[in-house]
């Protein structure tokens, strides 16, 4: 069966283009006009993936997507008309696994939800026991992970940061959204202790850790697990 859309958008028009463009490209769509009937949505229907305007009456997109994360692993892609650069990394920050700016095309729209449907799959509940990004296997109920035919040791947080980087592989990852996380938001942690275990997994997984080509720092932003 097709993978079913939860369009949250409150502007009629722009609702119809985006369900249309996606049923178009082979995906079911329900559709929400605000952020609270979004919600609402979400728990009824159970969508495999989110649409989600961040202007919304009622409840803004930004709190939709924290709320979203407090208790589902669904992917949603942001849709927003604010082109400006913070608001892309505080959509990430809140959750959003990728953000479209208005206005789109519909190629592009479909193009990306089916990109991001695709990695999700390496990480859904239906698909625990193996994550692989080349020759690296990560097997999440055994905590186990091999590098080609080695057996990686890792400490309980050096596998959880792995395990997060690697459900988010070709992407940026904020350093916030890291360590909320993987460290949790009520845990006071220095932020350079996340640079500490990076440095510890590419000492593990890489080649040459001084010049790392799977874990790779993206300045001022954060971290990208990177499948070559």
């Amino acid at each position: 069966m097709a993978e079913l859309i939860l369009v949250v958008e409150d502007e009629q028009p722009v609702q119809e283009a985006i369900g249309a463009a996606l049923e178009a490209a082979g995906f079911r769509v329900i559709t929400a006009a605000d952020g609270e009937e979004g919600l609402e949505r979400l728990r009824s229907e159970s969508p495999d993936l989110v649409v989600l305007d961040l202007m919304l009456p009622k409840i803004g997109g930004m709190d939709v997507c924290t709320a979203i994360r407090e208790y589902s692993e669904v992917p949603v892609v942001m849709l927003t008309g604010l082109a400006a650069e913070d608001d892309r990394v505080e959509g990430l920050i809140r959750g959003a696994d990728d953000y479209i700016t208005k206005p789109f095309r519909a190629r592009e729209l479909a193009a990306r939800v089916r990109a991001v449907l695709r990695r999700s799959r390496h990480w859904s509940s239906d698909d625990r026991k193996l994550l692989e990004i080349d020759d690296l296997r990560i097997l999440p109920d055994a905590r186990e992970v091999r590098l080609g035919d080695e057996e990686i040791s890792l400490t309980p947080k050096e596998f959880d940061l792995l395990e997060y980087l690697a459900r988010n592989v070709g992407n940026v990852v904020p350093r916030e959204r890291i360590l909320d996380r993987v460290w949790g938001e009520d845990e006071y942690i220095d932020p350079r202790t996340l640079d500490v275990h990076i440095r510890w997994l590419r000492e593990k997984l890489e080649k040459d850790p001084s010049n790392p080509e799977r874990l790779l720092t993206v300045r001022g932003e954060g971290y990208r697990l990177v499948e070559h």
